[in-house]
């Protein structure tokens, strides 16, 4: 049942991820040839205002298909319409889910609270104590980044391999630099600096959206983060790259853990399921929205054939990608 949850809870992000396509699609004059929930054999399906609405047997996420992906020759075609507006029809997609992890996040802070970054309490003979940091500062900045959710100093403080951390703090009004150094926490096996966070309890509805689109922005920002860590080689593919198998064992046990656990890791995936989607990469949403932005500022149509071969190369990319990470994840898998 927990792999079942897994597999459902991971389908949402697709499913609302092609909702988002669908609606703009529909807003923008693009005639939708078929929405479905699910895959492989149909369970039942509907024809309404030239859309065929379908139901798959298998609950692994859904498509959405409009014409003139592919060519466009009909009247209400994709490329028919204006750069802008295939923008817009492609950029829905990973709005969608970042309205999604926000909308999660919101309801997990309305449901338990949320973490100020106003320090509460310092360990005594701790780093965070040399350093200097007191109880109600503020962490205003993390290595010169500003802070929006606690997430922001903590990621940067798990991360930093016990170098030296630099924040920046206001304390009674005033702005106050301090640099601390993590220490390795044999307990956790991770690095800390002694701090506890100012818990906000009962927070009011604006509270919880505000905290809930300050939280997706934080990951957003890991995410784009982590990837570069990737791309420079200080990150590990091997300890830090997880495909469909870990996603799996990650979601199962966070369904284990409960309901509230899998909705935190479900909006963490819906976030990093948008930056992906939102890279400028062939057959990703972020490509196609490059070649139409090119075409937009240019004024020159891309021609159909070049468009559908640079995607179907991309695609291809991607799935040899996903087999190889598929196998990584198999022969080395994450601890969790």
């Amino acid at each position: 049942m927990y792999v079942i949850y897994a597999i459902l809870a991971f389908s949402s992000l697709i499913i609302v991820h092609e909702l988002g396509h669908f609606i703009l699609a529909k807003l923008n004059g693009v005639k939708v040839i078929e929405f479905s929930i699910g895959m492989g054999p149909k369970l039942f399906s509907i024809n309404k205002n030239d859309t065929k609405y379908s139901l798959g047997i298998l609950p692994i996420g859904g498509y959405v298909q409009m014409s003139g992906e592919d060519d466009e020759d009909e009247e209400g075609s994709l490329q028919r319409k204006k750069p802008i507006q295939k923008i817009l029809v492609m950029l829905a997609g990973v709005f969608m889910n970042v309205v999604m992890a926000i909308a999660i996040f919101a309801a997990i802070t309305n449901h338990f609270g949320y973490t100020s970054s106003r320090i509460n309490a310092v360990i005594p003979n701790s780093p965070a104590m040399e350093s200097g940091l007191k109880p109600g500062d503020i962490i205003k900045k993390v290595n010169g980044q500003k802070v929006v959710a606690t997430i922001d100093v903590t990621s940067e403080i798990l991360m930093s391999d016990g170098k030296s951390v630099n924040l920046l703090v206001n304390r009674n009004g005033k702005d106050v630099d301090l640099n601390v150094k993590p220490t390795l926490d044999n307990q956790t096996n991770s690095y800390a600096i002694g701090i506890e966070f100012t818990r906000v309890t009962n927070p009011t509805i604006g509270e919880s959206i505000k905290q809930g689109a300050n939280e997706s922005l934080s990951v957003i920002k890991q995410t784009y983060k982590s990837l570069k860590m990737l791309v420079t080689g200080r990150g590990s593919v091997k300890k830090d790259v997880g495909g469909p198998v870990t996603i799996i064992r990650m979601t199962g046990e966070a369904a284990r853990m409960g309901i509230w656990t899998l909705l935190n890791l479900t909006a963490f995936l819906s976030i990093n399921l948008a930056v992906i989607n939102a890279l400028p990469l062939p057959a990703l949403d972020g490509g196609r929205c490059l070649i139409y932005l090119f075409e937009m500022i240019t004024r020159i149509k891309v021609p159909t054939k070049f468009e559908n071969v640079l995607n179907a190369i991309g695609f291809i990319l991607l799935m040899i990608v996903m087999v190889l990470v598929t196998i990584k994840d198999i022969l080395f898998p994450i601890n969790l």
